[in-house]
């Protein structure tokens, strides 16, 4: 795996070929992206929607109309779309959820690791609800590494996509009854494979210079 050529490989696709779908062995490890995705203290504040149907990506569609029109396609032509959610809080309910989970999955050798990550994890999470007072938006920012880690995997697979903000999400929120869920919408990602006719497929890759955005320390 050369890092490189699939970073400059994979762009923001604009035109999908409807002829063409992801298997489902390959979305098994979509799946597993979206699963094994960092977040911090391991909150995994998310939840996902997806939808690989005709209906199902006409609900999501819903979030496309409008002066967001210009991105109905791209979610109807996909392959897979996903609708990212993030908790809008994340309670002592949810804490335990997560901690009895990772007890499960025998993170902790010794009843006292549990008891110290129960005590760290709500540290932090309190220091964003009370101190920093941006909880939500903390919980957020750890649903957007997920969308990071999914753009760059799929990539590896071969697997095009486009990341979407441009989407109304009070739509969305209320076509798939988010917030009575404690959840809302961030942003859509469409999957699959682009078109030949996609004009972004073969645009150069635009950033800014390495030595204006890294700063190497003797």
């Amino acid at each position: 795996m050369n890092i490189t050529e699939i970073l400059n490989r994979r762009y923001s696709t604009k035109e999908f070929d409807t002829t063409k779908t992801i298997s489902d062995e390959d979305f098994e490890q979509v799946k597993a992206l979206l699963r094994l995705s960092p977040s911090s203290t391991n909150l995994q504040p998310w939840h996902f929607i997806i939808a690989n149907t005709k209906a199902g990506k006409e609900r999501i569609a819903k979030g496309t109309q409008g002066f967001f029109q210009f991105n109905n396609s791209k979610v109807l032509d996909a392959s897979h779309v996903i609708v990212f959610c993030s908790k809008i809080d994340a309670d002592e309910e949810f804490l335990n959820r997560i901690l009895e989970q990772e007890d499960k999955d025998g993170r902790f050798a010794q009843q006292s690791f549990k008891e110290q990550m129960r005590g760290g994890r709500k540290t932090f999470t309190d220091i964003h609800r009370y101190d920093l007072k941006d909880l939500q938006h903390w919980l957020e920012k750890q649903v957007y590494l997920n969308m990071g880690s999914l753009l760059l995997g799929v990539a590896e697979l071969g697997i095009d996509a486009v990341p979407m903000e441009g989407v109304d999400v009070k739509t969305l929120d209320q076509e798939f009854g988010l917030r009575e869920k404690g959840l809302t919408t961030l942003a859509v990602v469409a999957l699959g494979y682009r078109k030949d006719t996609d004009f972004n497929a073969t645009l150069p890759k635009s950033r800014l210079p390495e030595e204006e955005i890294i700063t190497q320390l003797d």
